[in-house]
């Protein structure tokens, strides 16, 4: 991976301003904003993407083929170091949702508001861009999470846009994680789209205080949605009417899937999810391992989760 230079310029796609301007790559561009926040802009002949060093976190990714970007990101969204960002795909990590014995720590893990380093960049056979990155070991981190361990993200930007997470347990004991990337797919409006792939599969219903059914339909949606798909290995899909378009999201090393709406009253009460009804420009469709399905890795031993998003046009 060669710097090739560095310089000073605005940057019109980004909310706050840019500072600097550091070439990677032919592909890639790093960049710090006025906050300090740094970020990673690829733009290949197949894709744009920006990628944030905070929490190894995609912001955005637009196939070059399509007229409307894949992935949500909120203009609310905000660009501080420690906070989480709203849109894009966040990574979860070690545990999703609240931590199970202390509230003071970051909920849905801490993976997502610690710093990033870039280990490589590289080009694919098909013209794809591929980064890997790897966590940085913090004192915040190593607060939350004591034993040692390495957590590795590989990111390939292309016509379909790939996620690898590798967490490799280096102790000498096993331990558990909860993990999931909690993506938020850009769609015309929430009234246009049903989501199939999930159909025969129990769910814990979060709003219903984790009551457990089974869910036999493609889903619709007509307000606040939020369920845990237990045991659930395979693709889903989005289908959206508006866009006329397919988002498939494809998956390995992955045991769950939640799908998340906020609805008008809770979207209402996050004063970083946008306008009003911009709630309603998004779906998150989440790639994880959570309850019965949090991962045991053994000493020694790496575990994969991935998810790839890919797009077919009607």
């Amino acid at each position: 991976m060669n710097i090739v230079s560095l310089e000073t310029s605005p940057d019109d796609t980004h909310p706050l301003k840019t500072t600097k301007r550091l070439k990677l790559h032919a592909h890639v561009m790093q960049t710090q904003d006025e906050n300090g926040m740094q970020y990673l802009e690829v733009d290949n002949p197949l894709a744009h993407a920006k990628i944030a060093l905070q929490g190894a976190h995609v912001v955005g990714w637009h196939p070059k083929f399509l007229a409307n970007p894949v992935l949500w990101l909120s203009s609310n969204a905000r660009f501080v170091k420690g906070r989480s960002i709203r849109g894009g795909v966040p990574i979860c990590w070690p545990w999703f949702g609240a931590h199970p014995t202390d509230s003071t720590f970051c909920p849905h893990g801490f993976a997502r508001v610690i710093p990033w380093r870039v280990m490589d960049i590289d080009a694919t056979p098909t013209g794809a861009t591929r980064i890997i990155l790897e966590m940085v070991e913090t004192p915040e981190a190593k607060r939350q999470l004591s034993y040692p361990y390495k957590l590795k993200v590989t990111i390939t930007v292309g016509r379909r846009l790939r996620v690898d997470m590798a967490t490799t347990n280096n102790a000498d004991h096993p331990f558990v994680i909860g993990e999931a990337f909690h993506t938020y797919l850009n769609i015309s409006d929430i009234a246009n789209i049903k989501i199939t792939g999930l159909q025969d599969c129990v769910y814990a219903d979060k709003i219903q205080k984790y009551q457990r059914q089974v869910e036999h339909n493609a889903i619709t949606f007509d307000g606040e949605f939020d369920r845990v798909f237990i045991n659930h290995s395979s693709d889903c899909t989005v289908h959206d009417s508006g866009y006329n378009r397919l988002i498939h999201v494809q998956k390995s090393g992955s045991d769950t899937t939640v799908v998340w709406s906020p609805g008008p009253e809770k979207a209402a009460q996050m004063a970083d999810m946008g306008t009003p009804d911009e709630w309603r420009k998004t779906i998150c469709v989440e790639t994880t391992n959570a309850l019965e399905n949090m991962v045991v890795i053994n000493p020694g031993r790496t575990h994969i989760i991935s998810a790839e998003y890919v797009v077919e046009t009607l």
